[in-house]
């Protein structure tokens, strides 16, 4: 698997050997572009000296949030975000030892209980948790049953709808176009 959703092939090459860069750069994926948002892990990995959910999860809550401040910053709200990383770092410590792909490989799960396990993370709600499971499915080797109905539309076969589609400079545009398109239909209304 090489993902490719940043301009930096250090940042893709972690996001593509790490589930925990993944899930991560999926989180802090609002407000910013992509392509600064999957870039955040290996911003955190190199400012924090480590990259693992009890590093994360255990770090000083203000030196983390400095981290994320550092230019250039992580995310444009890097309070709130690194926050949330860690959050989300602690709750996997909690509940998949800290193991990001335990969401979707431990048990075997279909595709609905990797639907139910994403949005039970915090800062994953119903449509990141849709994308992010469409992304496992399209680019990451995830089989479990029924992942494309669960996903739904964003597991769709041929589709152009997020993150789970960028493969390359093309599908970034169609992706991009997409998105143009459906605001463009929304404001019309």
């Amino acid at each position: 698997m090489t993902i490719h959703l940043t301009d930096d092939p250090a940042a893709d090459e972690l996001l593509s050997r790490d589930p925990l860069a993944l899930l991560i750069g999926m989180l802090l994926d609002q407000q910013v572009a992509m392509e600064i948002a999957f870039a955040g892990p290996l911003k955190i990995s190199r400012r924090l000296g480590s990259f693992d959910a009890r590093s994360i999860a255990e770090a000083d809550p203000e030196a983390f949030a400095e981290l994320f401040k550092q230019t250039p910053a992580v995310h444009r709200f890097p309070g709130s975000m690194a926050a949330r990383v860690q959050t989300l770092c602690q709750t996997l410590l909690a509940d998949w030892g800290g193991q990001a792909a335990a969401l979707w490989t431990e048990g075997e799960p279909d595709g609905p209980a990797v639907l139910r396990r994403l949005k039970g993370l915090p800062g994953f709600g119903e449509q990141k948790a849709k994308i992010f499971l469409a992304l496992l499915g399209k680019q990451c080797g995830f089989t479990g049953p029924g992942w494309r109905e669960a996903s739904a539309p964003y597991g769709e076969e041929g589709s152009f709808r997020s993150v789970a589609d960028i493969t390359s400079p093309e599908t970034l545009a169609l992706v991009r176009e997409h998105k143009r398109a459906m605001k463009a239909a929304a404001k019309r209304g």
